[in-house]
């Protein structure tokens, strides 16, 4: 069993900051380059065959990935006889950090960095199938990093998958295995709302949503915006992250202007 405390080759494991499906992820001290940095460890250290392969696959996928909103790797190799993905660590997720109070502006930064990096996954045909705020790794001067690719899959078109993801995060057509290009559009569309509202939308997805309080005092075309990446018809949403990200740019600088312009006329 992997443990804190524990010296697995240069690294020494200082805590254990985060568990998922597939692994654990530590905050571990580099030795030798003197930083601390992130592992990702099978369960209980051991791998199998086919668990290897898997993580093959992630290591793979995301050494095509390079886009500053994308979480690299470091190294992959067996440390001993365990395991490990090496990751610059980061301060905090997504997750923890919605939280606490932030101004619309940081929301809408947020927004744009997550929406660049999953464009750049998609450009390369590459869809991240688990979109959710604890795989958003946020790090100084407010940089967000799209993180764990470890059920990516490459795919141009819709295909026959398992219906693997994370529940409630998680497209219709996705939890039947079919996910798309759009199911990640859509999964973004449920974070963005739970940004901007701090409420999850939940099925069967009817809009107005849970939260629509909150929407109603942003820029129109913002709530379109949102409204348009969570229809539950695949047809009808953005085609990808790229269409999406282009969308989003002449939405942000609207709902910006709009913002102080109400701030403004109230005081």
């Amino acid at each position: 069993m992997v443990r804190v405390g524990q010296r697995l080759g240069k690294y020494r494991l200082k805590r254990r900051v985060a568990r998922g499906g597939f692994g654990d992820v530590y905050e571990a001290y580099d030795t030798i380059e003197g930083i601390s940095v992130a592992l990702k460890i099978p369960l209980g250290g051991s791998v199998k065959p086919e668990q290897l392969d898997d993580f093959r696959r992630e290591v793979r996928i995301t050494a095509k990935l390079e886009h500053p909103n994308i979480l690299p790797i470091k190294n992959a190799d067996f440390l001993g006889d365990v395991f490990a993905i090496v990751q610059p660590l980061g301060e905090q997720s997504l997750d923890d950090r919605m939280s606490k109070r932030m101004t619309l502006e940081r929301r809408l930064d947020y927004i744009d960095q997550m929406l660049a990096g999953l464009a750049h996954a998609h450009e390369r045909g590459i869809i991240h199938c688990d979109i959710k705020p604890d795989n958003m790794i946020l790090f100084p001067e407010g940089r967000l990093r799209l993180a764990d690719f470890g059920i990516a899959k490459f795919a141009r078109k819709t295909i026959n998958a398992s219906a693997s993801g994370s529940v409630g995060y998680m497209a219709p057509e996705q939890a039947m295995g079919k996910p798309s290009a759009r199911s990640d559009v859509f999964s973004a569309g449920l974070v963005i709302h739970q940004l901007l509202t701090g409420k999850l939308p939940q099925w069967p997805f009817e809009w107005p949503t849970e939260g629509k309080e909150r929407l109603k005092v942003l820029h129109p075309d913002l709530r379109e915006f949102v409204r348009r990446a969570l229809e539950v018809e695949t047809r009808k949403r953005f085609r990808d992250a790229v269409a999406m990200y282009r969308a989003f740019k002449p939405v942000k600088r609207k709902a910006l202007r709009y913002a102080t312009e109400r701030r403004t006329k109230k005081s």
